[in-house]
Protein backbone atom coordinates (compact mmCIF):
# COMPACT_ATOMS: atom_id res chain seq x y z
CA UNK A 1 0.00 0.00 0.00
CA UNK A 2 1.33 3.66 -1.07
CA UNK A 3 1.77 6.12 1.98
CA UNK A 4 -0.20 9.04 1.93
CA UNK A 5 2.14 11.99 1.08
CA UNK A 6 3.02 14.55 3.72
CA UNK A 7 2.64 18.13 2.27
CA UNK A 8 4.42 21.45 4.45
CA UNK A 9 3.05 24.57 3.18
CA UNK A 10 4.05 27.51 4.84
CA UNK A 11 2.26 30.97 5.16
CA UNK A 12 -0.74 28.04 4.37
CA UNK A 13 -3.36 29.84 6.87
CA UNK A 14 -5.22 32.58 4.06
CA UNK A 15 -5.09 33.12 1.05
CA UNK A 16 -2.49 31.53 -1.65
CA UNK A 17 -1.27 29.45 0.90
CA UNK A 18 -4.88 28.28 2.07
CA UNK A 19 -5.89 27.72 -1.51
CA UNK A 20 -2.73 25.21 -1.55
CA UNK A 21 -3.09 23.63 1.43
CA UNK A 22 -6.69 22.76 0.44
CA UNK A 23 -5.84 21.67 -3.03
CA UNK A 24 -3.28 19.26 -1.70
CA UNK A 25 -5.75 18.00 0.06
CA UNK A 26 -8.10 17.46 -1.41
CA UNK A 27 -5.26 15.23 -4.15
CA UNK A 28 -5.30 13.32 -1.09
CA UNK A 29 -2.01 14.70 0.46
CA UNK A 30 -1.67 14.95 4.35
CA UNK A 31 -0.88 18.94 4.61
CA UNK A 32 1.38 20.49 7.84
CA UNK A 33 -0.07 24.43 7.84
CA UNK A 34 2.91 26.85 8.81
CA UNK A 35 1.82 30.30 9.90
CA UNK A 36 3.24 32.84 12.27
CA UNK A 37 0.17 34.48 13.71
CA UNK A 38 -3.49 34.20 13.41
CA UNK A 39 -4.72 31.21 14.62
CA UNK A 40 -8.45 31.71 14.05
CA UNK A 41 -7.16 31.71 10.34
CA UNK A 42 -5.11 28.86 10.86
CA UNK A 43 -8.02 26.84 12.07
CA UNK A 44 -9.65 27.77 9.07
CA UNK A 45 -7.68 26.30 6.67
CA UNK A 46 -7.40 22.78 8.96
CA UNK A 47 -11.39 22.79 9.00
CA UNK A 48 -11.24 23.29 4.93
CA UNK A 49 -8.23 20.46 4.62
CA UNK A 50 -10.63 18.06 6.17
CA UNK A 51 -14.00 19.02 4.53
CA UNK A 52 -11.53 18.50 1.36
CA UNK A 53 -11.34 14.63 2.36
CA UNK A 54 -8.15 14.73 3.94
CA UNK A 55 -6.20 15.94 7.39
CA UNK A 56 -3.61 18.16 8.50
CA UNK A 57 -2.27 19.54 11.36
CA UNK A 58 -1.11 23.36 12.55
CA UNK A 59 2.16 23.96 12.54
CA UNK A 60 3.33 27.40 13.56
CA UNK A 61 6.53 29.10 13.62
CA UNK A 62 8.65 32.03 12.14
CA UNK A 63 10.19 31.18 8.63
CA UNK A 64 13.06 33.90 9.62
CA UNK A 65 13.99 32.17 13.03
CA UNK A 66 16.32 29.34 11.72
CA UNK A 67 16.37 27.41 14.69
CA UNK A 68 12.23 27.24 14.79
CA UNK A 69 12.76 25.79 11.31
CA UNK A 70 14.77 23.34 12.17
CA UNK A 71 13.03 22.02 15.11
CA UNK A 72 9.81 22.22 12.99
CA UNK A 73 10.78 19.85 10.33
CA UNK A 74 12.50 17.80 12.65
CA UNK A 75 9.21 17.29 14.41
CA UNK A 76 7.35 16.84 11.07
CA UNK A 77 9.67 14.02 10.16
CA UNK A 78 9.85 12.37 12.94
CA UNK A 79 5.75 12.22 12.93
CA UNK A 80 5.39 11.61 9.17
CA UNK A 81 8.83 9.81 8.03
CA UNK A 82 9.61 12.22 5.05
CA UNK A 83 8.24 15.45 3.92
CA UNK A 84 6.96 14.96 0.40
CA UNK A 85 6.21 18.28 -0.53
CA UNK A 86 7.31 21.80 0.10
CA UNK A 87 5.61 24.57 -0.56
CA UNK A 88 7.68 28.05 0.05
CA UNK A 89 4.66 30.44 0.40
CA UNK A 90 5.23 32.74 3.20
CA UNK A 91 5.56 35.82 2.19
CA UNK A 92 5.13 39.57 3.35
CA UNK A 93 5.20 43.44 1.08
CA UNK A 94 6.69 46.81 2.91
CA UNK A 95 6.50 48.76 -0.18
CA UNK A 96 7.28 51.91 -0.55
CA UNK A 97 10.07 54.28 -3.11
CA UNK A 98 13.70 53.48 -2.49
CA UNK A 99 14.65 56.98 -1.45
CA UNK A 100 12.29 56.38 1.52
CA UNK A 101 13.23 53.00 2.62
CA UNK A 102 14.89 52.50 5.90
CA UNK A 103 17.16 49.42 6.28
CA UNK A 104 14.68 47.63 8.77
CA UNK A 105 12.18 47.67 5.56
CA UNK A 106 14.75 46.33 3.29
CA UNK A 107 16.04 43.57 5.72
CA UNK A 108 12.31 42.28 7.19
CA UNK A 109 10.59 41.50 3.36
CA UNK A 110 14.55 39.48 2.55
CA UNK A 111 14.39 38.05 5.33
CA UNK A 112 10.93 36.59 5.39
CA UNK A 113 11.02 35.61 1.58
CA UNK A 114 14.37 34.69 0.90
CA UNK A 115 16.10 34.05 4.05
CA UNK A 116 13.19 32.06 5.19
CA UNK A 117 13.00 29.54 1.92
CA UNK A 118 16.89 28.65 3.05
CA UNK A 119 15.70 28.39 7.19
CA UNK A 120 12.90 25.72 5.81
CA UNK A 121 13.95 24.18 2.59
CA UNK A 122 17.84 22.94 3.78
CA UNK A 123 16.65 20.60 6.46
CA UNK A 124 13.92 19.41 4.05
CA UNK A 125 16.56 18.82 0.92
CA UNK A 126 18.34 17.09 3.62
CA UNK A 127 15.75 14.03 3.95
CA UNK A 128 14.42 14.60 0.31
CA UNK A 129 17.75 13.96 -0.94
CA UNK A 130 18.19 10.10 1.24
CA UNK A 131 14.64 8.74 0.45
CA UNK A 132 15.42 10.23 -3.66
CA UNK A 133 12.50 11.59 -4.16
CA UNK A 134 10.48 15.20 -3.75
CA UNK A 135 8.69 17.94 -5.29
CA UNK A 136 9.92 21.78 -3.94
CA UNK A 137 7.70 24.54 -4.93
CA UNK A 138 8.25 28.32 -4.05
CA UNK A 139 6.06 31.35 -4.86
CA UNK A 140 7.44 34.25 -5.92
CA UNK A 141 5.67 37.27 -8.53
CA UNK A 142 5.72 38.62 -11.00
CA UNK A 143 7.08 41.41 -9.27
CA UNK A 144 10.40 39.68 -9.37
CA UNK A 145 10.46 39.11 -12.95
CA UNK A 146 9.45 42.32 -14.25
CA UNK A 147 10.20 44.92 -11.31
CA UNK A 148 7.60 46.52 -9.53
CA UNK A 149 8.21 50.67 -8.50
CA UNK A 150 7.94 51.14 -4.90
CA UNK A 151 8.63 47.26 -4.49
CA UNK A 152 12.47 47.48 -4.58
CA UNK A 153 12.82 45.20 -1.38
CA UNK A 154 10.03 42.81 -2.47
CA UNK A 155 11.02 42.67 -6.06
CA UNK A 156 14.37 41.80 -4.79
CA UNK A 157 13.53 39.31 -2.71
CA UNK A 158 10.93 37.56 -5.19
CA UNK A 159 14.06 37.58 -7.88
CA UNK A 160 16.17 36.07 -5.73
CA UNK A 161 13.63 33.41 -4.88
CA UNK A 162 13.74 32.83 -8.81
CA UNK A 163 17.83 32.38 -9.02
CA UNK A 164 17.40 30.13 -5.99
CA UNK A 165 14.79 27.89 -7.53
CA UNK A 166 17.08 27.63 -10.49
CA UNK A 167 20.39 26.76 -8.79
CA UNK A 168 18.60 24.30 -6.30
CA UNK A 169 17.08 22.48 -9.18
CA UNK A 170 20.36 21.94 -10.58
CA UNK A 171 21.67 20.87 -7.85
CA UNK A 172 19.08 17.66 -6.91
CA UNK A 173 17.63 16.70 -10.12
CA UNK A 174 19.47 13.58 -10.24
CA UNK A 175 17.99 12.31 -7.01
CA UNK A 176 14.36 12.83 -8.71
CA UNK A 177 13.77 16.38 -6.49
CA UNK A 178 12.44 18.43 -8.81
CA UNK A 179 12.47 22.79 -7.89
CA UNK A 180 10.21 25.14 -9.79
CA UNK A 181 8.26 28.53 -8.89
CA UNK A 182 5.22 29.69 -9.65
CA UNK A 183 5.11 33.49 -10.04
CA UNK A 184 1.47 34.89 -9.26
CA UNK A 185 0.61 38.23 -10.83
CA UNK A 186 -2.38 40.48 -9.32
CA UNK A 187 -4.30 37.54 -7.36
CA UNK A 188 -7.50 38.43 -5.37
CA UNK A 189 -6.13 38.13 -1.71
CA UNK A 190 -5.85 40.05 1.15
CA UNK A 191 -2.24 41.52 -0.23
CA UNK A 192 -4.55 43.12 -2.69
CA UNK A 193 -7.10 44.64 -0.71
CA UNK A 194 -6.96 48.60 -0.74
CA UNK A 195 -5.75 48.22 -4.37
CA UNK A 196 -7.70 49.97 -7.31
CA UNK A 197 -9.31 46.90 -8.49
CA UNK A 198 -10.92 48.19 -11.67
CA UNK A 199 -7.60 50.72 -13.16
CA UNK A 200 -5.02 46.99 -12.31
CA UNK A 201 -7.66 44.82 -14.42
CA UNK A 202 -7.19 47.21 -17.22
CA UNK A 203 -3.74 46.77 -17.47
CA UNK A 204 -4.08 42.85 -17.48
CA UNK A 205 -4.89 41.16 -20.72
CA UNK A 206 -7.02 38.91 -19.16
CA UNK A 207 -9.13 41.44 -18.19
CA UNK A 208 -9.03 40.69 -14.22
CA UNK A 209 -7.93 39.78 -11.25
CA UNK A 210 -6.60 35.96 -10.88
CA UNK A 211 -7.96 33.73 -7.85
CA UNK A 212 -6.18 31.76 -5.22
CA UNK A 213 -6.97 28.20 -6.47
CA UNK A 214 -5.78 29.01 -9.79
CA UNK A 215 -2.64 29.12 -8.51
CA UNK A 216 -3.01 26.24 -6.27
CA UNK A 217 -3.78 24.67 -9.34
CA UNK A 218 -0.57 24.92 -10.69
CA UNK A 219 0.82 23.85 -7.79
CA UNK A 220 -1.25 21.04 -7.36
CA UNK A 221 0.24 19.88 -10.91
CA UNK A 222 3.85 20.72 -9.86
CA UNK A 223 3.31 18.43 -7.44
CA UNK A 224 2.08 15.52 -9.65
CA UNK A 225 3.64 12.53 -11.03
CA UNK A 226 2.94 14.01 -14.89
CA UNK A 227 5.34 16.80 -13.30
CA UNK A 228 8.07 14.84 -13.22
CA UNK A 229 10.54 16.03 -16.26
CA UNK A 230 9.98 19.51 -14.91
CA UNK A 231 12.56 21.19 -12.96
CA UNK A 232 13.74 24.91 -12.88
CA UNK A 233 10.89 26.21 -14.32
CA UNK A 234 8.71 29.81 -13.61
CA UNK A 235 5.53 29.18 -14.20
CA UNK A 236 3.28 32.95 -14.62
CA UNK A 237 -0.02 33.13 -13.16
CA UNK A 238 -0.46 36.50 -14.68
CA UNK A 239 -3.16 36.72 -16.91
CA UNK A 240 -0.66 37.65 -19.84
CA UNK A 241 0.61 40.98 -17.59
CA UNK A 242 4.31 39.63 -17.91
Amino acid sequence: MTQQETALVTGGSRGIGRAIAVSLAASGRFVYINYQSGIDAAKETLAAVKEAGSDGVLLPFDVTDQKAAEEAVAAVIRERGVIDILVNNAGIRDDMLMVWMKSENWDRVLSTNLTGFYNVTKPVVKKMLSKRKGRIINITSTSGQMGQAGQVNYSASKAGLIGATMALAREIAKRSITVNAVAPGFIETDMTDGLPVEQIAGTIPAGRLGKPEEVAAAVNFLCSPEAGYITGQVIGINGGIC
